[in-house]
């Protein structure tokens, strides 16, 4: 056998380079770093003798990094992915926010962190997490739940091993998540006889799971016996590029298409069967077609309690669920009848199996009804208004005027993901980005950058508050530095607005959330000279028409650029939306909880 003497370091980096999905692109399309104590000797030496085959990319924190990565994954179908690499101890930790991300949405991410010693003849080291009762545990275990696979590299000979089952759960649609191989630092620099077949290029494939026989029969039944079913389209539908094959579906069949978060612009928002967002940011449109089904077919959606209204929604007494994932947890959710399969495939055999099988027509006027008060928010103020605050919703109108097809408007947190998944118009697929399986504050500037390295030819608006932009902002200058341009929009209501309304909602006081409820001085942010100070070009505008103008600027500009504009912190869309289970004290010294708790009570009895 042929052998090539390399550090662990130096292998992981020529494997991963080696590694190459079936459109004949490395499948580790980057590496983010950002070098310190555990791995600027090891693997920061491995990445700089492979720069040109496997580039390295320097954000500002790893948590941002690995938040682009994510990203990354996610605009290209996870057809790609990126590893990210940090230091022992508080790098390290700082990617457990990331990894949690990826792993709510399935997303896959390669996660590097150095650990400690395996020799432990230096211990403790910097930056060592000493457990008292537990000598092999490090800071990197914290990885353990929010990882789908976890590794501790201790000999150069497990990479043989971890590196393969690595590519396996990052490629694998049903397992796809983050991975962490965390590091020991004499290991990376450790030499060792690896087989040079090891390092022969290799082609990961996206597998394609068929539906099982008897599943797909009683599948089938359901649909035949349904009246009135609707499709909720997940992101698994683009995950699975069954855009198109949900379009033929539904026109083949005649069944409305409502869409969560994730499965927004699975399909365009004027199609007539797209009946728009559901649950507790969806459209009445949407909701009222989902009440009265009596079949709930799921297509590749893990049904989070903002698509269920806290499984509230479906009021049907005789509906019955269906769920068609690739993820058999997924697809066997609260007694559903599952069908685990690749989602095209699934509903093409599907398809074929109804064969002419059509059910009666959706009422159209409820479509109709819904854009009538969407677009109301979204239309500019009059000019009785022009000299009030604008709202979030009328921020959205002027970005969606100056929008084109092919731009991503992304989001993640606060008071932009519920109001952009009722009121935006996706026309094309991936034309919608939101992280809204973790709703992770500061993912957005960060998740931009990923989204426009995914897609350099597509114009990416991120949509950002106050309170998220404050979060985590610091890869607004590696956007600068990387010619990678993308424009921010922060709408600015002096805190957590959306928060604020729902603690007044469930019968709270207005308490630490907006600025002027919290116990500090009053907060006057510049964010323009902030942005600015990153290398941005960066302006204040005062109006929805001045808004327009600047994005339209914007848009012609090579640079990146961030707009900010006042808001008011408590208005929001009156029309859609539906209850979602927020747990209201059963006692308080507040005259507001009595009422707020018998409501609550209400509403949850309607669920059972």
């Amino acid at each position: 056998m042929k052998t090539i003497r390399l550090t662990a370091a130096q292998a992981m980096v020529r494997y991963l380079a080696a590694q190459m999905n079936e459109h004949g692109e490395t499948y580790i399309a980057g590496v983010w770093a950002i070098f310190g104590h555990g791995n600027v000797a090891g693997i920061g030496e491995a990445l700089y003798g492979i720069r040109d085959e496997l580039p390295t990319y320097r954000g500002q924190n790893e948590q941002s990094m690995a938040h682009a990565a994510i990203a990354y994954s996610k605009q290209l179908r996870r057809r790609r992915a990126m590893a990210v690499t940090s230091s022992i101890g508080p790098g390290a930790a700082n990617m457990v926010t990331a990894a949690a991300l990826a792993h709510v949405n399935r997303l896959p991410v390669l996660l590097i962190p150095g650990d400690v010693f395996a020799n432990r003849g230096p211990d403790p080291v910097l930056q060592q997490l000493e457990d008292f009762g537990d000598g092999t545990m490090t800071v990197n275990d914290c990885f353990r739940p929010v990882s789908r696979y976890f590794d501790r590299i201790m000999r150069p000979e497990q990479l043989l091993t971890a590196l393969p089952r690595a590519m396996r759960t990052m490629t694998d649609p049903a397992d796809c998540g983050p991975v962490t191989l965390a590091f020991c630092q004499d290991v990376q620099a450790e030499a060792y006889d690896y087989p040079v077949s090891f390092f022969e290029k290799r082609i990961w494939r996206q597998r394609r799971p068929e539906p099982d026989v008897v599943e797909f029969e009683e599948a089938l039944a359901a649909l035949k016996a349904a009246k009135n079913p609707v499709i909720v389209a997940g992101g698994g539908v683009h995950f699975a590029g069954a855009t198109e094959t949900l379009k033929r579906f539904a026109e083949t069949h005649s069944i409305p298409v409502v869409e969560t978060q994730a499965g927004k612009s699975a399909l365009a928002w004027d199609h007539d069967l797209n009946f728009g967002p559901v649950g507790v940011t969806g459209a009445e449109s949407a909701n009222i077609v989902s009440e009265k089904a009596d079949l709930v077919f799921g297509v590749g959606t893990r049904f989070q309690d903002f698509t269920t209204g806290s499984w509230a929604l479906f009021k049907n007494p005789s509906r019955k669920i269906l769920a068609l994932n690739v993820q058999p947890y997924d697809s066997a959710k609260h007694d559903a009848i599952s069908l685990t399969a690749d989602a095209k495939i699934g509903l093409e055999k599907l398809s074929a199996a109804l064969g002419s099988h059509r059910y009666a027509a959706p009422d159209a006027g409820l479509k109709a009804a819904w854009f009538e008060k969407a677009d109301a928010d979204t239309a500019a103020p009059g000019e009785e208004h022009v000299n009030s605050l604008p709202t979030d919703m009328q921020v959205i109108g002027a970005v969606q005027r100056q929008s084109r097809d092919n731009t991503v408007v992304m989001c993640a947190a606060g008071t932009m993901p519920g109001e952009l998944h009722q009121l935006w118009k996706s026309k094309l697929p991936l034309s919608y980005h939101m992280e809204y399986g973790f709703s992770c504050m500061g993912y957005e500037v960060a998740g931009g950058l990923g989204i426009k390295m995914a897609e350099p030819d597509r114009d990416v608006i991120v949509m950002v508050g106050d309170g998220s932009y404050m979060m985590m902002n610091s890869e607004l200058a590696t956007s600068v530095a990387m010619g990678v341009k993308i424009t921010l929009v922060i709408t600015d209501n002096r805190g957590y607005g959306c928060i604020n309304r729902l603690q007044m909602e469930t019968g709270g006081a207005e308490f630490n959330n907006l600025y002027a409820h919290t116990n500090v001085n009053p907060i006057a942010i510049d964010f323009v000279a902030h942005a600015g100070s990153m290398g941005a070009d960066a302006r204040k505008v005062s109006t929805i028409t001045e808004l327009e103008e600047a994005l339209a600027a914007a848009r012609a500009s090579s640079r990146t650029t961030v707009v900010v504009i006042d808001t008011d912190p408590y208005p929001t869309p009156q029309a859609g939306g539906h209850w979602w289970d927020v747990a209201v004290p059963e006692v308080s010294d507040r005259a507001e909880i009595g009422p707020a708790r018998a409501r609550y009570e209400n509403h949850v009895k309607e669920r059972q």
